[in-house]
């Protein structure tokens, strides 16, 4: 990523994820280069993710559930780069997670111990948007 190199093509994670029906998601997780990586800012993490742009700010904002800061993505390589250096080589490792949103997908381009911390936030943020929305569908069918 930081030298230009194309990076590493994720096809074997999306042939084990048959529930991404977004084609902008399929054709960026099947020749990812360096124009299609976006970064998550949140709190001290500097995240690589490879997705639509959609579905990209959708993973976005349920993250930022999950945070007190706020979550924001980034199109261009944020100044000063990526922080943690096994994040740094990530993107050209040969198999990269999928993690599915809506009916899209995207590959988090991290460590495994920060794919963890992401992937916790994420989940947190699908159990918060759930609980908001269940709450409103409750108040909304009151008397």
């Amino acid at each position: 990523m930081d030298n230009g190199d194309s990076l590493q093509s994720v096809p074997d994670s999306l042939h084990r994820n048959q529930f991404i029906q977004c084609a902008a998601c399929e054709s960026a997780l099947q020749s990812p280069g360096r124009e299609s990586v976006s970064f998550l800012l949140l709190d001290q993490l500097t995240i690589p993710l490879v997705g639509c742009d959609n579905h990209l700010e959708e993973f976005c904002s349920l993250c930022g559930l999950a945070t007190e800061d706020r979550a924001q993505l980034l199109n261009h390589r944020p100044a000063g780069g990526v922080n943690c250096p096994s994040c740094r080589h990530a993107p050209h490792k040969p198999q990269q997670p999928v993690i599915p949103v809506g009916n899209g997908g995207l590959a988090v381009l991290a460590c495994s111990t920060h794919q963890s911390d992401i992937f916790s936030r994420f989940h947190t943020g699908l159990q918060v948007r759930q609980h908001l929305t269940s709450s409103l569908d409750a108040a909304s069918s009151d008397p």
